[in-house]
């Protein structure tokens, strides 16, 4: 399956390095919708992911709309991360899909309420208490995306130790 990591408007660019070396370390493309709340090249975006970044797959977009023209949701399966979803993200079977897209909407104000409006039947939320705001972003990008990995049976990933492998001869 190939994932589709989608940041609608991102804010924080230690959010977007931590998220950048999540796609990384498991293939995911990563599409930056602007406009942006820093510069892709700040070093905090660097720093928290510089051993990775030459290793993500990074496309960018002017705005929403274009993302939307280029990536339809009536095209491609869609996703959409919310608070105010009704559907739980682990009750979605993503297992029949050979790519889909998540998307995550600005750190400050999720993503817009007409989007999610007209795409009610695919907003879908992470559980947590009540009372809170919402999870922080990069943690909500590596909670969805190995589920959608899990799923799909870790395709492509290693599920043991290279390390423990070769040090001790485990197998």
């Amino acid at each position: 399956m190939k994932i589709n990591v989608v940041l609608v408007e991102p804010e924080i660019p230690q959010n977007t390095g931590n998220i950048a070396r999540t796609c990384a370390a498991t293939g995911a493309k990563l599409h930056l919708v602007h406009p942006l709340g820093f510069d892709i090249s700040e070093k905090y975006v660097k720093r928290a992911g510089l051993d990775y970044w030459d290793k993500v797959e990074i496309e960018e977009h002017s705005s929403l709309e274009s993302f939307l023209e280029k990536y339809s949701p009536h095209d491609h399966p869609m996703y959409f991360l919310t608070t105010k979803g009704q559907k739980c993200y682990s009750d979605v079977d993503f297992s029949s899909y050979d790519e889909v897209f998540i998307l995550f909407g600005k750190e400050t104000k999720g993503l817009p309420e007409s989007l999610l409006l007209d795409h009610l039947d695919h907003a879908i939320r992470i559980p947590m208490r009540k009372d809170l705001r919402s999870l922080n972003l990069s943690n909500s990008v590596a909670i969805v995306v190995y589920e959608l990995l899990r799923q799909d049976g870790f395709q492509n990933l290693e599920e043991t130790s290279v390390y423990l492998d070769d040090k001790y001869g485990l197998k």
